[in-house]
């Protein structure tokens, strides 16, 4: 019940807006009431032998619902409830009012009668809202709700809004707006207006009977009341708030609401019903008690006075016509909300004649058709209502401690990973096939790469290695035209044809670290790279033990002069080499080295290489390899003075050292090198060694023969040896 009793001591037109002020465009659901009863009650195949009729009842904007429905259970014309004296209406069911509120409240009394109540059905309204607000990513919302009113919907909204990450940023009241109190309601208003204005949630949900509350707030502006204009807003208006007018908002500019949302009441072309509005003499009509109020709020004139018999301007002739309306105050096509009314008295009707008939037939439900949302494009001016701005793909959602869940940070996905979505709680890691881009929201296909001839650096490889094997060979054939001259011979010719051939097998066993990787090409790397430079290094090690061991036989009684000969330093290069052979054997047996795709050394590559099987057999292949270079160096280091003609053992040194100085470097630089590049550190340390092999050990007796052949004869060596003695 409402909490004071209303005098009625004074016009209601000057009390309350919108209380008494009739909305001309609801009109047409009184009409459209009487045009389904006038269809019923002359098609006698329905309700043969019945009439219906109707009454209807104010509740004054829900503040009088429960009177209202005492009136319906009273005698005609008293309100005397539950008792039957003079003529009772003989009630079969009841329409309820557009809000839910009105029915709830209707519902409470009527449940003990058992009477049926036609009804819209709101939640698919609430729904609908969720799902707009969720296809446009709005999140943070604002709310505006009529005062003492909307408890349910407030209620289903938080509940429905929590379960889908919605958050609200502001929930105020609409407060109604009496002339008696005028300055502190617009002091009110005006504090709603910065609120919903100031707000960062662009979107706002009104939730009121009528939209003179919404079109009051939004002209301030034009009153000059306050200095922010309201754009960047989008309204989402319910269904039962139709954009209508009273009449005295007819100058009022309705800009202020282009843009807003409200789900359409589905509606169809009802036969007649236009007609039926044109033909009607409205003011014959006893069945309409409206009329009179309707008329001239509608058209802006007054009835004539009975006992002033002159016509004053503005009087009503009943001429008027109902298509001469504007849509904003009446319409001749049947809105949604009259189509609803229309079909609920249609649906009494039918329920009414299956009784009467004895049967209740199973009517075949019209299958409901979703409209769906158009796709919007990035160009097209739709705000965004957020808490926070929208994490972009590229970043992932933080909370905000002691804020809604609609609040948060944004924070870069960390290295390696990427978002493809808007507000991601988490980054994730892109294929092993794939890599982040720049901005990290998407992956892109890594390319798979190798060490090949095509590019600059593999020809450029490719053509050091087969100058330095065409340099070899130019040695070699030095060598072999000068076989028979003292330098040639005093240096035991058999280890020096090794030697230069093992060198020329190192220059081009290079060829086969470039190009793509095989099953057969990766067996033969490591062959010619574990076993050619073991009898390179194995051949240096005999000439250089055969130096010292040569110096120590001169000597008077020296046991040493039998172990000096050609069987000593071909033994010590074979035994030497065939231990690293048997060490290449038992890798190649268990753990054989494979062609691999690398997807992880390089973030944007798959690197297409060999597996070494195992980096321990790996290592001990170089490590043996590093044992004889020590070996051989700190023998060719003390025996770098002796008395040689031609100072190979110093020669030697300087080899060694070279040699030891790049493998040395190799293991950390080859560590640390990722991709092909580990290729080409690998390729590099094999051609520089070997060269620094050949240039120490071979150029200078190279410079001899071709450039200084009066120094290669067995007098200038015999000569020489007697100096240095």
């Amino acid at each position: 019940m409402p909490g004071e009793v209303e005098s009625f001591s004074e016009d209601p037109h000057h009390s309350l807006i919108g209380e008494s002020l009739v909305l001309t465009k609801n009109y047409q659901h009184i009409l459209a009431l009487i045009f389904a009863l006038k269809e019923i009650n002359e098609n006698h195949q329905i309700l043969p032998n019945v009439t219906m009729g109707f009454n209807i009842y104010d509740s004054y904007g829900g503040r009088w619902n429960y009177h209202a429905t005492m009136e319906v259970l009273s005698t005609q014309k008293r309100f005397i409830p539950n008792y039957t004296c003079g003529i009772h209406n003989n009630m079969r069911s009841i329409i309820g009012g557009l809000y839910s509120e009105t029915s709830l409240d209707v519902a409470n009394t009527l449940l003990m009668y058992k009477v049926p109540q036609m009804v819209p059905h709101e939640a698919y309204q609430y729904r609908g809202i969720v799902q707009l607000l969720l296809h446009f990513k709005w999140t943070w919302v604002g709310i505006l709700i009529k005062e003492n009113d909307g408890g349910r919907f407030v209620r289903l909204i938080f509940s429905t809004f929590h379960f889908h990450g919605i958050c609200v940023a502001f929930l105020e009241r609409i407060k109604p707006f009496y002339f008696s109190n005028l300055f502190d309601d617009l002091h009110w208003l005006i504090g709603t207006y910065y609120v919903s204005m100031k707000s960062n949630a662009n979107v706002v949900i009104v939730y009121d009977s009528n939209i003179l509350h919404l079109r009051l707030l939004l002209h301030l502006p034009k009153m000059e009341m306050v200095s922010m204009e309201p754009e960047g807003k989008v309204w989402i208006i319910i269904t039962q708030m139709e954009p209508a007018s009273f009449f005295y908002q007819k100058s009022w500019d309705i800009q202020v609401i282009h843009g807003a949302l409200s789900f359409a009441v589905h509606a169809n072309e009802v036969p007649g019903f236009r007609y039926f509005l044109q033909t009607r003499n409205h003011f014959l009509t006893k069945e309409d008690g409206f009329i009179r109020d309707f008329w001239e709020q509608a058209f802006n004139c007054a009835f004539p006075n009975p006992f002033d018999s002159e016509k004053a301007d503005g009087t009503c002739t009943g001429e008027e016509k109902l298509e001469r309306l504007p849509g904003a105050f009446f319409e001749m096509s049947m809105t949604g909300h009259s189509y609803n009314i229309y079909n609920a008295v249609y649906a009494v009707a039918h329920a009414l004649h299956a009784i009467q008939q004895g049967q209740l037939n199973q009517r075949t439900m019209v299958n409901e058709g979703r409209l769906n949302l158009q796709d919007q494009q990035p160009w097209q001016a739709l705000p965004l209502s957020l808490c926070t701005e929208r994490c972009h793909p590229g970043y992932f959602t933080q909370k905000q401690e002691d804020k809604q869940i609609c609040c948060y940070d944004c924070l870069s996905c960390p290295k390696g990973k990427i978002s493809s979505q808007y507000d991601i709680d988490d980054c994730f890691a892109c294929p092993e096939d794939q890599y982040p881009n720049k901005e990290q929201d998407s992956c892109i296909s890594k390319i798979a790469t190798f060490l090949s001839y095509e590019e600059h650096l593999g020809i450029s490889l490719a053509t050091l290695a087969l100058s330095l094997s065409f340099l070899t060979i130019l040695v070699l054939g030095t060598f072999l035209k000068n076989h028979n001259t003292p330098i040639v011979k005093a240096n035991n010719w058999d280890l020096t044809y090794t030697l230069l051939i093992s060198l020329l097998l190192c220059f081009l066993c290079s060829l086969l670290f470039i190009g793509p990787p095989g099953k057969i090409i990766c067996l033969l790397r490591q062959i010619s790279f574990g076993i050619i430079f073991t009898v390179a290094v194995s051949c240096v090690l005999a000439k250089t033990i055969i130096v010292v061991l040569a110096f120590m036989a001169t000597k008077p009684g020296s046991k040493f002069r039998k172990w000096v000969g050609k069987g000593l330093a071909n033994s010590i290069a074979l035994s030497c080499s065939l231990i690293q052979a048997c060490i290449c054997i038992v890798w190649f047996a268990i753990f054989p080295p494979f062609p691999d795709a690398d997807m992880h050394s390089v973030a944007e590559e798959i690197v297409l290489g060999c597996n070494e099987g195992s980096a321990n057999m790996f290592y001990c292949v170089l490590g043996y390899m590093g044992f004889l270079a020590i070996t051989c160096f700190t023998a060719a280091f003390f025996a770098r003075k002796l008395p040689d003609s031609f100072n190979e053992a110093k020669f030697i040194t300087f080899s060694m050292l070279v040699f030891c100085s790049v493998w040395v470097s190799f293991v950390p630089t080859y560590l640390s090198s990722k991709g092909k590049y580990m290729v080409v550190v690998e390729i590099l340390s094999i051609l520089a060694s070997s060269a620094g092999l050949l240039s120490c050990i071979f150029f200078p007796k190279c410079y001899i023969i071709v450039l200084r052949p009066e120094l290669n004869t067995k007098k200038e060596l015999i000569r020489n040896k007697k100096n240095i003695e």
